[in-house]
């Protein structure tokens, strides 16, 4: 009570207190995107706390180490994956909301193709992240495809745009400068000739 009429005094109002989830999906952020520039093993806890403006003891009241941060992200990454393809939408759109989420989720690139620090269960991790975004294409490529496709081409045919489209979010990450509707046009295109 006191503290807070020391406050009031100075002219400076309390500091409104985040919401725990907020407080979360900023760590998540700030730590994603530490961990996409200096990969698993050079990101520290301290620099994710001052990257989101928060105490170290903080971090660790919503993840109980580092690793825990780390797989938090690449399993929001996963459980991600089949939003890109709901029914209905067609190629051009569901594009437009991959780069979107690519855009904004850059991080989660970088950390599967780019990193490859961490121990087995980490890289482990990755590998069943990728293994899962090969399988949900491969789901889109049966329904979509058809009779067009033979059953037997479907799973090597997710693999050709699972990676392709991974490369090109590398390659756009790396190359922000490139409007979006250039990097939609390259991935449509690709795209429309694999399901053709």
């Amino acid at each position: 009570m006191a503290s807070q009429q020391a406050i009031r005094a100075q002219g400076k109002a309390p500091k409104a207190r985040i919401p725990a989830a907020e407080r979360r999906a900023l760590i998540l952020r700030e730590a994603g995107r530490l961990f996409a520039r200096h990969g698993y093993a050079g990101t520290r806890l301290d620099d994710v706390a001052a990257a989101a403006h928060v105490t170290k003891p903080m971090v660790y009241r919503h993840f109980e180490s580092k690793k825990a941060l780390y797989l938090a992200l690449l399993d929001k990454h996963e459980d991600d994956l089949p939003t890109f393809l709901e029914d209905g939408l067609e190629i051009p759109s569901i594009l437009e909301h991959w780069l979107d989420y690519v855009r904004e989720n850059s991080h989660a690139w970088v950390m599967l193709f780019r990193d490859g620090s961490g121990d087995d269960e980490i890289r482990e991790r990755r590998r069943r992240v990728s293994l899962r975004a090969r399988e949900v294409l491969a789901g889109f490529i049966a329904e979509r495809g058809g009779a067009r496709i033979p059953r037997d081409q479907i799973e090597p045919t997710a693999e050709l745009l699972t990676s392709g489209l991974a490369g090109l979010a590398l390659w756009w990450i790396d190359h922000p400068d490139v409007p979006k509707h250039v990097v939609a046009a390259v991935a449509g295109r690709i795209s429309g000739a694999a399901l053709a």
